[in-house]
């Protein structure tokens, strides 16, 4: 058996390893998917304002050298000016310079090749039209961008200005700055992971510390505890499984002395029957009074042996949900008159006032009748056991919103309040040696439940205690 849970322990050590893994994997893949949507925004913005930049730049000079010519040029034809004033257009300019007349044929370019005739550019044909344009695109196999603006005589548009510059350094300048953001990106994702494995651990640790306890109990050691860190969800599981060995605990010896108890109650009217039994098997002792005598007694301690054993049978149904409530229509009068002839010898015999007490105009009650008596006979029983001589016993019945509640009301000894959140647990038998074997109130209980009801039980030291039943009028049983 140690052998097997000791396997259940490494395997859910393995499994707690698998938590581990998988949390450090969710983080780590969190991390790294807001990483690289985030490198991939900065990239995109800071390409997109470096090309801003430049096209900024080659539009300001392209400007700038189209109203020169209009201001100064503007008297002569653009072909004219291309012979005689070439250099006004492209020497103030680092960027390659292209002049495009009317139909969008260049006429001029600054480094001397005029490309043969083709379809105009898109910023060509904007310029054309009276606009600047722009366009990024492949020229002479190297990636440049154009700026083209109208060149205007007398506000008319005789043709364009073009200024192409490469792109391969601000190109450069994009990639070194990517470069470096993916270097702190991969910074920030292996921080990241440190830090992530960290809170993985401070999950994990806990998490295996309550399964080491929690394999402990399983094994029988109820005595461990699990220590609890935090006030958080594995906190709370702590808090439940040493809960939960507290109250093993505590069943486990209400249990040994419940055990105990009714060894004890067997015991003693088997010695008694047995007794007689062996008393009444000698010829000397077989007159009629001494056989009269010694078989009312074992007829008696019989008697008292098939309540007990009848009643552990009706808790061990109760325990294991056989029972089934009988629902019927129950004369409560009649049914408190029956009780109050039954116990009433018993309240003449121990010198105690019992007075029921039932008003006359209580509806009939749909409840099974034979639970119902053996529901208040229990705990009248133990009203009378903790009841010394003068005292008094009541049993009364009213009519309410929610229900019928019923009230045995008794001036015992009372039940201390340490012990009263207790005494309808299964097996407890309190301090008082006048408890016999600590079930008659948990079947009460049981009883109420079934009947979706409540059992509610007040009580000071030396003055009394009460027991309150209430029944709803209209409840359907659980049974």
């Amino acid at each position: 058996m140690k052998n097997v849970f000791l396997s259940d322990f490494k395997l859910n050590r393995l499994k707690v390893g698998g938590i581990r893994l998988r949390l450090i994997v969710i983080f780590m893949l969190v991390i790294v998917i807001t990483v690289t949507i985030l490198e991939a925004f900065l990239i995109y913005t800071v390409k997109q304002n470096y090309y801003g930049s430049l096209e900024g730049s080659l539009t300001n000079q392209i400007r700038i050298s189209a109203d020169f010519y209009s201001k100064y040029f503007a008297d002569a034809t653009l072909q004219e000016n291309v012979l005689n004033n070439v250099d006004a257009f492209w020497k103030q300019s680092n960027a390659q310079v292209e002049i495009v007349d009317k139909s969008g044929a260049v006429i001029m370019d600054s480094l001397g090749v005029i490309p043969l005739a083709d379809t105009p550019s898109e910023d060509i044909q904007d310029a054309l039209k009276g606009k600047t344009g722009k366009w990024i695109g492949s020229f002479h196999s190297e990636k440049v961008m154009a700026v083209a603006h109208p060149l205007k005589a007398d506000n008319e548009i005789v043709g364009a200005l073009r200024f192409i510059t490469s792109l391969r350094e601000v190109d450069q300048d994009v990639h070194k700055m990517a470069y470096v953001f993916i270097a702190i990106g991969i910074a920030v994702i292996i921080v990241a992971g440190l830090i992530s494995v960290f809170l993985g651990n401070t999950i994990i640790v806990p998490l295996q510390e309550v399964t080491a306890a929690a394999q402990k109990m399983a094994a029988g050691n109820f005595k461990v505890r699990s220590r609890k860190e935090r006030e958080d969800e594995i906190g709370k599981l702590s808090d439940t499984l040493n809960y939960m060995a507290e109250e093993i605990t505590q069943r486990d010896r209400l249990k040994n002395e419940f055990i105990t108890s009714i060894s004890h109650e067997l015991r003693t009217p088997l010695t008694s029957i047995m007794g007689w039994a062996i008393t009444l098997q000698n010829d000397r002792f077989q007159n009629k009074d001494m056989l009269n005598d010694g078989l009312g007694i074992i007829a008696k301690e019989s008697e008292r042996l098939t309540l007990m054993v009848e009643e552990l049978l009706d808790f061990s149904k109760f325990i294991s949900g056989q029972i089934t409530l009988q629902q019927e229509e129950v004369n409560l009068a009649l049914l408190m008159d029956e009780i109050k002839i039954q116990l009433t010898p018993r309240a003449v015999r121990e010198n105690i006032a019992f007075r029921v007490h039932c008003p006359d105009d209580l509806p009939p009650l749909a409840a099974d009748v034979n639970r119902l008596k053996q529901l208040f006979i229990n705990i009248l029983d133990n009203a009378f056991n903790f009841t010394p001589a003068g005292g008094q016993v009541n049993f009364s019945v009213q009519s309410g919103s929610e229900g019928l509640q019923f009230c045995v009301a008794d001036t015992g000894c009372g039940i201390p309040a340490d012990e009263l959140p207790h005494v309808k647990d299964k097996f407890y038998k309190g301090k008082s040696s006048r408890s016999k074997n600590g079930i008659g109130l948990s079947i009460c209980q049981e009883i109420v439940e079934l009947m979706g009801g409540s059992l509610e039980i007040t009580s000071e030291l030396n003055q009394g205690t009460k027991v309150y039943v209430q029944i709803p009028k209209g409840a359907e049983f659980r049974g």
